[in-house]
């Protein structure tokens, strides 16, 4: 078998591989190149099908009315209004979540009882129920005849407790494979130089969850301030005081001001990408802070 020349004549030396070993033709380096680019242009033109063209044709709808009807279209008095309710209900059900969403995922990673895997199944119950369910069970719960006595329909209370139902999961399923990673031997080894348990938390878990628990929280609060269904009964859409975005979107579209709707769902769309974009970036330099930390 003669050997590979190069343009002079001289013998061509092997390209070595990622194993310290030869690559030769047909070897895996290709293989893998190849693979590669197959993979990264399925997933491009998936995504473009499925998000970026979507996203394209809404951009489009709402610049037909050119930018002096969108710029009066995102702030109306009605879109302010729906704009702060969404904000502030969101907002607070982030932090609500970010707490005790931790507190469960802890609860399910550190601790035993009874009934635990029925918990754990619970947990991913809101992905799977219609959010529509969601809102009618709020509304059995806390509505008109509340058999707890407790009436929030109508209410940005009621609001919340639906969108608190509908983005626990977030946070839960963002934290809880971190916690189950972490080396637990550091902690020990915290408590057994002194440090109580308030200290191992603040300065040996959190940092760890701090990219997880922003990632759940911005999650979170860009499905709340997108959501309907949840809150569409329990709610109202009281103007001023219940209406979130969604249903002022619904109403524009019902009076047939797609081009309005759109302008609408664009500023969610940035407000949300805004808001998971910092997220990230501040997760990921507390990552990074936390490998470089002796």
């Amino acid at each position: 078998m003669t050997s590979a020349t190069t343009f002079d004549g001289t013998p061509a030396r092997p390209e070595p591989t990622s194993n310290g070993g030869s690559a030769g033709p047909g070897s895996g380096v290709r293989h893998a190149f190849g693979t590669t680019s197959l993979r990264v242009g399925a997933a491009s033109i998936w995504l473009s099908v499925i998000v970026l063209l979507p996203l394209a044709a809404i951009l489009v709808q709402s610049a037909r009315g050119g930018w002096g009807y969108f710029w009066s279209a995102v702030t109306s008095n009605s879109a302010i209004a729906s704009f702060r309710v969404t904000l502030e209900v969101s907002a607070a059900v982030a932090l609500i979540n970010l707490v005790f969403g931790l507190l469960v995922a802890w609860v399910l990673t550190r601790d035993d009882f009874v009934g635990k895997r029925l918990v754990d199944a619970v947990i991913d119950l809101p992905f799977a129920l219609p959010t529509i369910v969601a809102s009618l069970v709020m509304l059995a719960l806390y509505g008109p005849a509340s058999p707890v006595n407790l009436h929030l329909q109508h209410t940005k209370w009621g609001i919340g407790v639906a969108l608190l139902f509908v983005t626990l999961p977030f946070v839960v399923r963002s934290v809880q494979p971190v916690l189950l990673e972490l080396d637990q031997q550091t902690e020990e080894a915290a408590a057994s130089l002194g440090a109580n348990n308030f200290v191992i938390f603040t300065n040996v878990v959190l940092p760890a969850l701090l990219p997880s628990l922003l990632s759940g929280a911005g999650l979170a609060f860009s499905r709340a301030i997108g959501e309907f269904g949840s809150v569409v009964l329990i709610g109202g859409a009281v103007p001023g005081e219940t209406e979130v975005s969604s249903q002022w979107i619904r109403t524009l579209i019902e009076n047939d001001d797609r081009t309005g709707a759109a302008a609408i769902s664009i500023v969610l769309l940035v407000i949300s990408f805004l808001v998971l974009f910092v997220l990230r970036v501040v997760g990921s330099r507390a990552a990074k802070r936390e490998e470089l930390a002796p």
